[in-house]
């Protein structure tokens, strides 16, 4: 008995210091794991939704958090925003928005000018299906959206999906929904 306690005290010690260190590494490389997303995820996809705009500003730099509300649990929202602006006048701004695929959650940046149409979307991140529903991160999925407006929330227009990934496809469009509704208070706030 006594042998099978002291496994028991030094199992719980050892997980105990394994977790310690865990949440110190988490902590100390929260802002280096920030700038890689923003570097090599965010920043490109900004460039793409934002090819055909003439801004002259750093939207990376100039981003804004905004309160969004709270979720189910009471824990607040906040959405990142890029503004483009040209000559200090807001011109467009690019966030995220995510929608269900088949291998889970897409990532998506939107880009919107000030009118509400979209200037382009690009896929960040994804775990769909390589060769089918992977495809949704070409250029031929991803520039349908361009220059589209909305009707009531909903994207107005015809998107084409992608044969044999229609839940891919779908889980795009219901990312750049989901942006759209929340465009108005996107717009009144960066303003």
């Amino acid at each position: 008995m006594r042998e099978m306690i002291k496994m028991v005290f030094v199992l719980a010690v050892i997980c105990g210091f394994s977790g310690a260190v865990l949440s110190f590494t988490n902590k100390a490389t929260q802002e280096q794991r920030e700038n890689q997303l923003l570097k090599f995820v965010q920043g490109p996809s900004i460039q793409s939704v934002f090819a055909n705009i003439q801004y002259d500003n750093e939207p990376i730099n100039d981003r804004v958090v905004l309160k969004m509300g709270e979720d189910k649990e009471g824990n607040p929202v906040e959405k990142i925003v890029f503004p483009a602006r040209k000559g200090g006048a807001l011109v467009a701004v690019a966030y995220s928005a995510s929608g269900s695929g088949y291998g889970g959650m897409i990532d998506v940046m939107v880009g919107m000018d000030m009118e509400g149409k979209l200037t382009g979307i690009s896929v960040m991140t994804h775990s769909e299906t390589p060769g089918l529903g992977a495809r949704v991160t070409e250029a031929g999925f991803s520039e349908q959206f361009r220059g589209l407006g909305f009707d009531n929330g909903e994207i107005a227009g015809d998107i084409d999906g992608i044969s044999g990934a229609t839940i891919s496809s779908k889980g795009v469009v219901t990312a750049v929904n989901q942006a759209a509704k929340i465009f108005p208070k996107v717009k009144e706030e960066v303003s």
